[in-house]
């Protein structure tokens, strides 16, 4: 099931990157749950799609143009795929270029949790593994 599970993660960044946010929130389950980095200006936890799409969304319109470019390979354990990426957005104010690593929890083929952590060996510490 697990190479399913990271199947489902990588095809998220299509959607996320194309802007289509519709396309990206069916990836989610009804349930899901958003816990954003520390320190991250609007902190969550954000319960519910339609909650952690609105936060999403309102994260976007930040810049004229935003994407996450992937530059880990996909970890997979049980039903959580972590990776690693750099968040680009540009306009509206400063070029952003930050990396991230996202902790996936997929659930019946659809995205039940998704965190984010600014450390890349804190993520894996939630999977059991040393950095």
């Amino acid at each position: 099931m697990s190479q399913a599970n990271v199947e489902i993660v990588r095809a998220s960044f299509a959607p996320w990157n194309a802007g289509d946010m519709d396309a990206y929130r069916d990836l989610y389950d009804p349930h899901a749950i958003l816990r954003t980095p520390e320190g991250w200006p609007e902190p969550g936890p954000y319960f519910g799609r339609e909650a952690v799409i609105r936060e999403l969304e309102h994260m976007r319109t930040a810049w004229d143009t935003n994407s996450a470019e992937v530059i880990s390979d996909f970890i997979d354990v049980g039903d959580r795929v972590a990776v690693r990426f750099i968040l680009h957005g540009v306009g509206q104010g400063p070029v952003v270029a930050q990396e991230m690593t996202a902790l996936f929890t997929v659930r019946k083929g659809k995205i039940l949790a998704l965190e984010a952590f600014w450390d890349h060996t804190e993520a894996l510490g939630f999977l059991g593994l040393a950095g």
